[in-house]
């Protein structure tokens, strides 16, 4: 499968738009959590306007009082056309595709269908918080497989907890972060195709987690898990949320290998009653009609990266941090700072800047932190400033 190179979009960096002043009159989950003197770098809510594609279809369909419910496969056809132009993946088949409310309530629901009460998921440990949450309320165990020291998918690892998990009982799953969050880690097409073999030899069998996939930069190549030898009995979830900041409004997609889709197909008919039908004409017009948009984020994600990393050699050169190939979201290594198992709360306590705890990322994230770098270069360095400054009153402690 040969990556096909974005081209300059020639669009603005929708990261330089807006102002600290705008965005601070948003009243979402990342600018109301905490008081006003708190700069927020944390939850995976990006600084940006919406692109115009989708104010438009979303602003007719307000016009037109299209606010009813969903139906038809103009979301997956988007969403074909996109995986093929963008990751020359011609195999992701409309008719095995479902459409649920989000990508974690998806998960929670084709777990459903390939685990039962108390059987084992596995996770790749640090990672996002709710595979641990949602997991564990719908009363499936979770088993942690803990990255290796380079941040990838350690497959000795791997493979011993496959071994381990299926030793006593029939039903077991693997839950795929792909792109990883937190660390920004592609995984690569070889990687994958190992998870696969592994998954057939134990019968395990793998959800992937795909809601970054449009959010990988420069020549790195995104591979899709049900694309690779070995995939055809995956189930995968996709969505625009991510890469086009549409999190408020509801619309996923679980995609089935052409041997998972009689599992598909089991999947309850009121699942697709969750999602919202103008979510569904957002999501669609960001994948058919928003990718100009899309790459001039991706170059202003990429010219956060450096920032982030120059800023972080000058002010805090104690903080390891290894740029991510995906995702806007730095996982920054606090340990040698001083601030404890939790430097988030230090940050915020003295620096009065939020950024996510690393410890309900699971084993791994001791003395860790998550940032969000989807925000302008100005935010950007008045956050690192304020960890500086947090760091010098810890010390003065």
């Amino acid at each position: 499968m040969t990556r096909i190179p974005h081209e300059t979009s020639g669009d603005p960096n929708p990261l330089h738009a807006l102002t600290l002043d705008h965005l601070r009159r948003r009243t979402s989950m990342k600018w109301r959590t905490y008081p006003e003197d708190v700069l927020p770098v944390w939850v995976a809510e990006m600084d940006v306007p919406l692109a115009g594609p989708i104010v438009r279809a979303v602003t007719g369909a307000m016009e037109c009082g299209d606010t009813g419910y969903p139906v038809g496969s103009a979301y997956a056809e988007a969403l074909a056309a996109f995986a093929d132009e963008r990751w020359a993946w011609g195999g992701l088949a409309v008719e095995r595709t479902a459409i649920v409310p989000d990508v974690m309530l998806g998960v929670v629901e084709t777990l459903k269908l390939v685990t039962g009460y108390g059987d084992p998921v596995v996770v790749n440990s640090p990672v996002y918080p709710p595979f641990h949450d949602f997991v564990r309320h719908m009363d499936r165990r979770v088993v942690e497989a803990p990255l290796g020291a380079d941040a990838r998918i350690d497959l000795d690892v791997l493979e011993d907890t496959f071994r381990r998990v299926t030793a006593d009982r029939e039903r077991a799953a693997y839950l795929l972060c792909s792109p990883h969050n937190p660390t920004g880690t592609v995984h690569r097409a070889d990687e994958l195709s190992a998870v696969a073999a592994l998954a057939e030899r134990y019968g395990v069998r793998v959800v992937a987690d795909e809601i970054h996939a449009p959010l990988v930069v420069g020549d790195t190549r995104f591979v899709p898990y049900l694309s690779v030898p070995g995939g055809e009995r995956g189930l995968s979830l996709m969505s625009a949320s991510k890469a086009w900041n549409l999190a408020g409004l509801k619309a996923a997609l679980a995609i089935a290998g052409p041997a998972a889709a009689e599992d598909l197909a089991r999947m309850p008919e009121e699942v697709g009653h969750g999602p919202s039908h103008v979510g569904v004409l957002a999501h669609t017009a960001a994948l058919r009609d928003g990718t100009a948009w899309l790459d001039a984020l991706l170059a202003g994600l990429d010219a956060n990266r450096r920032l982030l990393a120059d800023l972080l050699a000058e002010h805090l050169p104690a903080i390891r941090y290894r740029p991510g190939e995906a995702t806007y979201l730095a996982w920054l290594d606090c340990r040698a700072l001083g601030l404890g198992d939790d430097p988030a709360e230090a940050f915020l306590r003295h620096g009065r800047v939020a950024l996510n705890s690393g410890l309900p990322f699971g084993s791994g994230g001791t003395g860790h932190a998550r940032l969000n770098l989807a925000t302008s270069p100005e935010v950007l360095k008045e956050a690192v400033r304020r960890m500086a400054v947090a760091v010098e009153r810890q010390a003065r402690r």
